[in-house]
């Protein structure tokens, strides 16, 4: 739920609300073809020498000689008197990256035309380039003065341009100089706040945004960006507060009422989430986005039945039909229906929604034991989903695994990993089928190889931890990796059953009982309530042990845990 519903609410400078409504090209971006066979003003006087410099100018450009091209456009603006010859050097210039000539045919087209705005744009970009602060910002002043509205776009539209650059902190700088000119400009001090943003310099764009807001305080869109920052800064109860404002002001914004809808989500505000999808449902009751949300937001609550309602509404809509039948069917799996869940994903995969039903409804086959049938299905995908191979191999050794064939999962994963030998996925899925494999070399490496990575993947951490307290002797590396795994996610039910597990092969017997039940609590799992019964029965209470075990294995007969417990310690009860 959170996954999904997280995605748009600390959106990038493209999406979000921060964006301009419309963005221009950068002019830099013009292709020397654009930038050749100039209009030249029908009053301007050309005389033979400038025409011949403009004719080779043009055939340079159709040879792709641009350098030759620049030379004669350059020669051709000192002699004319149209800036039109000198914004074509200046465009050719850009391209070529060619500064010294770009700057020259810069002055030309400027000194021809003062006012000219796209003049003012490229001397403004060459300036930030070059690191010239008072150049940058007087060109940007005399734009902002000319094109106020418009400023806000092209600055942004120049952000992206040099961010790869590393101008970031020479632009906030160069609109500190602006600010300083016209220090009451909201507009102004919101750009600032943006570019604060980008230097992830939460502080100072926050302390930006509110300055805007002081003087401009019913401005929406500076009301949003503070809810962002608000959120990127984990203060979810302002970025509430702050979008709910935002709506209030403008009620029929969907978009407001969506991020506003995630905010409440991500806090575990249901009810209130659940009033606002209503809300927007009495007003477009097939509202097929905010249907969808609402069903989530209940199957979030365990509240199936509402969730179920919810998602049938859905179903005879196009665009929804596949998502509603792949969670209508989540929730029948749920329900302990495997069969009609099968249907709902089998609707799903037809209604568009592809690999992750398929992918589902084999996960159904395989824990129902249907295992002819799983591999009938996981031969189509692999023509059906060539993108998707290494997970379609993955569920294949996932297939052999079911069917005890350890040595042909194994094999399929080490294929895997030629395709994608740094897959964590895949390395973690080969160390557990090499577990049972006895090939103790294989599990170790590919385990240090995921930690190597990522010294904190509790994963691997675990699994390495357990299999070196169950496989081997080497217990104080075992706890090295136990007690990481412990630090970082002390409440995981299954990695307290493994430092249990270690504390029994230490001889702490009363300690690994109290870590043991401990999990056992927390996750009934039933190779935890095997490892319980074991360290009861070497404690010598045997009694206790067996009356523990005893109901667990009759709801579980088959389990291999409780199967290894009993062929051990109760044969004579077989």
């Amino acid at each position: 739920m959170k996954k999904w519903i997280g995605a748009a609410l600390f959106c990038s400078l493209s999406s979000c609300a921060i964006a301009p409504e419309t963005t221009t090209e950068t002019e830099s971006k013009i292709t020397p073809q654009e930038a050749l066979a100039p209009r030249v003003n029908k009053n301007t006087v050309i005389d033979e020498e400038v025409l011949y410099l403009l004719m080779a100018a043009e055939l340079a450009g159709q040879r792709s000689q641009y350098d030759l091209a620049l030379d004669a456009y350059l020669q051709a603006a000192k002699r004319v008197d149209d800036p039109r010859i000198a914004e074509r050097a200046v465009k050719i210039g850009m391209f070529l990256k060619d500064e010294k000539r770009t700057s020259e045919a810069l002055e030309i087209w400027l000194s021809k035309d003062q006012q000219n705005l796209s003049a003012r744009k490229f001397a403004a970009l060459l300036a930030i380039k070059n690191g010239d602060r008072k150049a940058a910002a007087d060109n940007l002043d005399a734009i902002f003065q000319e094109d106020p509205a418009g400023f806000e776009g092209g600055m942004l539209e120049m952000l992206k341009l040099l961010e790869k650059e590393g101008r970031t902190r020479f632009i906030y700088d160069v609109l500190e100089d602006l600010i300083q000119l016209h220090p009451d400009q909201s507009s102004l001090l919101f750009l600032q706040a943006v570019v604060a943003s980008i230097l992830q310099d939460n502080e100072l764009a926050q302390l930006k945004i509110s300055r805007v807001l002081e003087l401009q305080p019913d401005w929406n869109k500076a009301i949003i960006f503070q809810a962002q920052l608000a959120g990127r800064s984990g203060d979810m109860a302002k970025a509430r507060e702050y979008l709910e404002k935002a709506v209030r002001q403008a009620p029929d914004d969907r978009q407001l009422r969506k991020m506003l809808l995630e905010v409440m989500v991500n806090t575990g505000a249901f009810d209130d989430a659940i009033k606002l999808c209503q809300s927007v449902l009495e007003e477009t009751p097939d509202d097929g986005e905010t249907l969808f949300t609402i069903a989530l937001i209940y199957m979030q609550q365990n509240q199936l039945d509402k969730a179920d309602n919810y998602l049938e509404k859905l179903l005879n809509n196009p665009e929804w039909e596949g998502q509603a039948s792949f969670y209508l069917g989540k929730i029948e799996i749920e329900q302990q229906r495997p069969d009609k869940a099968l249907k709902w994903f089998d609707r799903a995969g037809a209604s568009g929604y592809g690999f992750d039903a398929d992918m589902a409804a084999m996960s159904v086959l395989l824990n129902q034991k249907q295992l002819d049938e799983a591999e009938a299905r996981i031969k189509k995908m692999d023509g059906k989903y060539p993108d998707q191979h290494l997970r379609i191999m993955m569920m294949k050794a996932e297939l052999y695994n079911h069917w005890d064939k350890y040595q042909e999962a194994y094999d399929v994963l080490t294929l895997a990993l030629k395709d994608a030998p740094e897959s964590r996925d895949v390395l973690y899925a080969r160390a557990l089928i090499a577990e049972r494999l006895d090939k103790l070399d294989v599990v170790e490496s590919d385990l240090q190889k995921i930690l190597a990575k990522n010294p904190d993947d509790v994963g691997a951490l675990n699994a390495l931890g357990y299999t070196l307290t169950d496989r081997t002797q080497r217990y104080a590396e075992a706890e090295q990796y136990l007690l990481k795994a412990l630090s970082l996610q002390p409440d995981e039910a299954v990695i307290i059953d493994s430092y249990g597990w270690l504390l029994f092969k230490q001889g702490k017997h009363d300690l690994a009982l109290e870590y043991l039940r401990k999990a056992y609590e927390k996750q009934r799992e039933n190779e935890i309530a095997a490892h319980i019964a074991e360290v009861l029965w070497v404690m010598g209470k045997e009694k206790e042990a067996k009356e523990f075990f005893d109901p667990i294995f009759k709801k579980f007969p088959d389990d291999e845990y409780l199967l290894k417990f009993k062929n051990r310690f109760l044969p004579a009860d077989l």
